[in-house]
């Protein structure tokens, strides 16, 4: 029986680890900049606010092959910060985000979410 109950908890303690890692750990931070496209409210269950910028200058698209424009799709956990973005679409921000491993449905719908906006102009 004290077996039973030391490989529970082990279970139970690595079951966690790999939860906190997968959805709270913060895997990276950053900025991106460019022209924001759009800011909205959307979801079925979860509603959570979403957004796109249009970063300067052009990549290849890797399933065609033609030139695309660099995109980052971000969710917003703060909605004070996404009414700041809703107020301005079209104008060119510098938006502070953090990078996750893995998507939570009350937080978004990305890995990027964006906790702060640096500037915009």
């Amino acid at each position: 029986m004290k077996y039973l109950w030391m490989i529970l908890l082990a279970v139970f303690l690595i079951l966690g680890g790999f939860i906190w890692f997968k959805y709270y750990y913060v895997f990276g931070e950053g900025v991106k900049s460019g022209h924001l496209n759009y800011a909205v409210y959307k979801g079925n269950v979860f509603k959570t606010y979403e957004g796109k910028l249009i970063q300067e200058g052009f990549g290849r698209n890797s399933k065609s092959g033609q030139f695309t424009t660099y995109e980052f799709e971000f969710s917003v956990e703060d909605p004070e910060v996404f009414r700041q973005l809703e107020m301005n679409s079209g104008k060119y921000f510098d938006l502070h985000y953090k990078e996750y491993k893995g998507t939570l449905p009350w937080r978004g719908n990305t890995v990027y979410i964006v906790d702060k906006i640096v500037n915009m102009r």
